[in-house]
């Protein structure tokens, strides 16, 4: 009888990464060991940029937010990034590259073009953890809506076809809008009609975006709670979802068809409004994450320390779901991570992970007296000026 592998043996693993034209690289060739590398190097030259550009490859997209023609090099038109990999993957190479000029973007496994961009999403699978994430607890609800459209793009396809969809839809809707603001009440009717159009649409995508977003919230909640408690945090840490609109019956949370029939009701009746306004004001581009302290919103009434506690306590629930859903652990990317969180919480943190079981690992740090005592073992590299030596 053949054994079955645990996470910690069934791994993905980058067994090297070039990177051409991205951010400050002009040309990153490396070679990494199966347990990862340690980066060492002064802010401003280049450790943030590999770890964003071995994300890239799991994303396709910034981690940062950044739009694709600003992570091209200065002077340069195209980047590309490519990795060979090791362990549990279905292929061997991945690789990602995008043109300014034309502003496409192509994709290829082994080799082989991707049709569509999405085949290669979640290729190398990783989470990175970074005092940059204190912004999603204390930035606008924005922050936490992209936290679980890429929790859940990366581990439901269904949540993928959805979301791109609704996307596709709303821009659409909103464009319909813009006109009838611009054109005035004289021809209110047929701009009526060609908003109304795309609610269909809206409200069937929409509604299976809420239910698996309430369904994630509701799933999760408690092991959030925990992780949150784990790392030292006295007060009660929570997460719910909220809707901008109906659907708040607990039987029919995470009920596609429910949210969908909402969705559609909520659009008639703002569709008013929304002519005037000239911008879609319901559905979940509007909803929000909520993060509580002791029953009270987190953003608002908690310390910078909790926030910070909160914002590694989402990562730690990305690592736990991601691995749940791909039934392996998945690359992790540590920048300088612990920088601003005091010695206690920073060692219940490394407990948590040596946990969960850690794969290989890309740790970025300005010093080595930086390099936590659990990856010491980590060979290491030196950045400067986007040169690894």
């Amino acid at each position: 009888m053949s054994r079955v592998l645990s996470f910690a043996e069934r791994t993905y693993m980058l067994a090297r990464l070039v990177a051409r034209d991205f951010r400050n690289f002009a040309h990153l060739d490396i070679t990494l060991p199966d347990s990862g590398l340690a980066i060492i190097g002064e802010n401003g030259h280049g450790k943030t940029n590999l770890l964003e550009a071995v994300a890239y490859l799991s994303l396709l997209r910034s981690l940062r937010g950044a739009r694709d023609a600003d992570v091209v090099r200065f002077g340069a038109n195209v980047f590309h990034i490519r990795a060979e990999l090791n362990g549990i993957t279905a292929f061997d190479r991945v690789a990602v590259g995008y043109e300014r000029p034309t502003k496409k973007k192509r994709a290829s496994l082994d080799g082989v073009d991707q049709p569509r961009l999405t085949s290669a999403l979640g290729a190398l699978p990783s989470v990175c953890f970074s005092p940059a994430d204190v912004v999603l607890v204390g930035g606008g609800p924005g922050e936490r809506r992209r936290f679980l459209d890429v929790a859940l793009a990366i581990s439901s396809r269904t949540y993928l076809h959805a979301l791109q969809q609704y996307r596709a839809a709303l821009l659409r809707r909103n464009a319909a809008l813009r006109a009838a603001q611009r054109d005035g009440p004289r021809t209110a009717a047929a701009h009526d009609a060609r908003v109304s159009v795309w609610e269909p649409a809206l409200a069937e995508h929409g509604g299976t975006v809420v239910a698996l977003r309430q369904a994630f919230v509701r799933n999760h909640s408690v092991q959030f709670t925990n992780i949150a408690e784990a790392i030292g945090e006295r007060l009660p840490v929570s997460m719910r979802y909220m809707a901008a609109h109906g659907a708040t019956d607990e039987a029919t949370l995470d009920d596609a068809g429910a949210q969908a029939n909402s969705l559609s009701a909520a659009f008639a009746q703002q569709r008013a409004q929304e002519l005037r306004r000239g911008i879609t004001l319901v559905g979940p581009h509007r909803d929000e994450l909520q993060l509580l302290l002791g029953g009270r919103e987190l953003r608002t009434f908690g310390s910078a320390g909790q926030q910070r506690s909160a914002a590694i306590a989402l990562r730690l629930l990305e690592l736990a779901t991601l691995r749940e859903a791909i039934g392996a652990t998945p690359l992790l990317l540590l920048d300088d991570p612990f920088a601003e969180l005091d010695s206690g919480r920073a060692s219940r943190v490394l407990a948590l992970l040596e946990q969960s079981g850690v794969g290989q690992v890309l740790l970025a740090v300005p010093r080595i007296e930086d390099i936590p005592a659990a990856f010491t073992r980590l060979e290491r590299r030196v950045m400067c000026d986007g040169v690894l030596t």
